[in-house]
């Protein structure tokens, strides 16, 4: 596939704010068909106590979650990254999208820990398989702070653009992977669902 636009590629982490918004950004400067999305029931922002964070329901604009957390403490959510976080943000896409709310199709599917792996599986799972079209669901474990989703979007990227010179994804994939890890020294979960 030397045609970087026709991989559709989707990045899902848990609010869609960091880590999968890091890897949007990289993938998109680099001409990548990429979406990203967020799996949980709620955005969570930390707060200015560990058991107060900030909620926001998926759709709220990045601009007005910025403008919230500003009106807030300025001070405070400028020192622990967060405008920073949304400015980039704001600048890539209106809004957090939730997974499970999206129609479209993608090629590949990342996640960037385990629960969300397990939560996209278990929704490709439960639709209706209607076009019997794969979508390779992988998983790349990332911390969710500033420093490792940047490092984070560099693996990933590294990782679409060699799955990306397959010229049949599913029949090469296995091999994919396995070179990957070697060469990254990491585990990647894979599963193989239908749309």
């Amino acid at each position: 596939m030397t045609d970087l636009s026709k991989l559709a590629v989707a990045v899902v982490c848990s609010s869609n704010m960091n880590r999968s918004m890091e890897a949007h950004n990289f993938l998109a400067k680099k001409g990548f068909n990429v979406r990203s999305y967020g799996t949980g029931e709620r955005v969570k922002l930390p707060g200015m106590a560990f058991d107060k964070p900030n909620v926001y329901e998926f759709g709220t604009k990045y601009e007005d979650i910025y403008r919230d957390l500003e009106s807030k403490d300025k001070e405070f959510y400028t020192q622990n990254g967060l405008l920073h976080m949304l400015d980039r943000n704001r600048r890539i896409k209106k809004c957090p999208e939730r997974f499970q709310d999206t129609k479209e199709q993608f090629d590949i599917i990342v996640t960037v820990e385990e629960r969300v792996y397990d939560l996209v599986v278990l929704h490709m799972e439960s639709m209706e398989s209607v076009d019997n079209r794969p979508v390779h669901v992988l998983n790349v474990d990332v911390v969710d702070n500033a420093e490792d989703a940047l490092m984070g979007a560099f693996v990933i990227t590294d990782m679409i653009n060699l799955m990306a010179k397959s010229t049949d994804l599913d029949n090469d994939i296995d091999e994919l992977i396995q070179e990957f890890e070697e060469r990254r020294k990491r585990v990647i979960l894979h599963s193989v669902l239908f749309y």
